[in-house]
């Protein structure tokens, strides 16, 4: 059988208002037995098991496929939907199995980050609505194709950034875009972990019940490898976009969120793999600057290995009056003098962002994290990592973030494909 990435083959307003009580009505207000929404998770690891039993957990919705290229998460991930007491999905690890069932009415992506866009694009074409893990894409090729997939099909597609839909951060960014600590011009964000050394890999056998050549899908094949799977793939860029598009993404998304901005003018990248000697390619010590129009800047400073001693916000934006720091669903506003004038947290759960996508197939409720808005975060991600590569400054069309001037690294805009997985729009 052809694996063509193509249909045949691959078979509100704002939630501002979303409080603690809108968190409660969801799991309060069961919706009629017509509005039931049919659910297929594709990629069961950690996060898409979380999101397998996050998703069975809502009012009128049915989990009925978890699918994995290994045999054994599918099957676990289905066990833990049962666990929330909701009726068994399939556990399958054919992909296809999801595309091809027109009762499914919404694809979750929680796959490898090679596979979100392609398979997105292809639950748009399959007339499936789609919740797709961070980042959208794997390069900015793929994320310009999503967009247009999903205009063309008319789906709603989402991105898992969740912060989007929590309370107390959707109310800090209201405050910062009205002006409480004056004209904002600055957004620092950071991410640390204290990981560990992948080694070094030697060319293994294929671990019993992995659909390898699936796993691959899209991308050009590789000899499998003893440090490859299940997660050490993030720091390969044939398959990932390392810590910047694993976690930078969330709180890049909420700098340039607050600050209203969407494509940069100017990006620059310094850093590397220090701590450690092994296969790793992406860097685990990695600071990145975006100069944006209208004088405004965001910087990401990524320590995989090391911690910030005494601590730090998960960002920070700084104006002409004052700050505002975001820790978690949280918010603390500070004058000029650092002095604290407020702080609050909230709930923080992806029942609200699921929910948010649930209103919006339902009732047509705005998405929060809309996928043009998903991907214009993502691929500042890209352009960080491509400066990174190509070891030099970009500049960057103010209209649609395209690199000017500089041939070689608009060849990292895309991605060579496995011949025959192609994605179609």
């Amino acid at each position: 059988m052809s694996q063509n990435l193509n249909r045949r083959h691959f078979l509100g307003a704002t939630a501002a208002s979303l409080s603690l009580a809108a968190l409660n009505r969801v799991h309060s207000d069961e919706p009629s037995a017509n509005d039931r929404l049919i659910v297929g998770v594709m990629g069961t690891g950690g996060r898409g098991t979380d999101l397998s039993k996050t998703f069975a957990r809502q009012p009128g919705v049915t989990v009925a496929y978890t699918c994995d290229v290994d045999k054994k998460r599918a099957s676990s991930a289905a066990g833990a939907v049962a666990a929330t007491g909701a009726s068994p999905p399939k556990d399958v690890q054919d992909y296809r199995r999801i595309l091809d069932d027109k009762k499914v009415d919404i694809l979750v992506v929680a796959t490898c980050n090679h596979w979100h866009a392609p398979a997105a694009i292809l639950g748009c074409a399959a007339e499936k609505h789609v919740y797709v893990e961070k980042p959208c894409c794997h390069n900015p090729q793929e994320g310009e194709w999503m967009v247009a997939a999903a205009r063309k099909h008319k789906r709603n597609v989402q991105m898992g950034n969740q912060r989007r839909s929590w309370p107390k951060v959707i109310e800090a960014m209201e405050k910062v875009r009205a002006g409480i600590i004056g004209r904002v011009y600055y957004a620092q964000s950071w991410y640390t972990a204290n990981r560990p050394s992948i080694g070094h890999g030697k060319q293994a056998p294929v671990p019993d019940g992995l659909d390898y050549d699936t796993w691959q899908g899209p991308a050009p094949r590789k000899p499998f490898q003893s440090n490859y799977l299940h997660y050490n793939w993030h720091w390969f860029w044939h398959w990932g976009n390392g810590e910047l598009g694993n976690n930078g993404i969330h709180y890049i998304d909420l700098c340039r969120w607050g600050l209203g901005i969407d494509y940069p003018i100017h990006v620059t990248s310094s850093g590397g793999r220090y701590r450690y000697e092994d296969d790793q390619e992406t860097p685990d010590t990695h600071i990145v600057s975006f100069d944006f129009g209208d004088r405004k800047t965001v910087t990401w400073e990524g320590f995989s290995c090391n911690q910030i001693p005494g601590g730090r916000p998960d960002v920070l934006f700084q104006g002409e009056k004052g700050s505002i720091a975001i820790q978690g669903n949280g918010y603390t506003i500070y004058d000029l003098k650092g002095k604290e004038i407020q702080k609050t947290s909230g709930p923080a759960s992806d029942d609200l962002h699921i929910g948010n996508l649930l209103a919006a197939v339902r009732t047509g409720q705005k998405l929060n994290s809309e996928i043009e808005e998903g991907y214009k975060s993502t691929l500042l991600c890209h352009l960080g990592n491509i400066a990174h590569r190509t070891g030099r400054a970009l500049t960057c069309d103010p209209k649609n973030g395209h690199i000017l001037d500089d041939a070689d690294a608009m060849k990292f805009w895309r991605r060579e494909y496995e011949k025959g997985w192609e994605p179609k729009i």
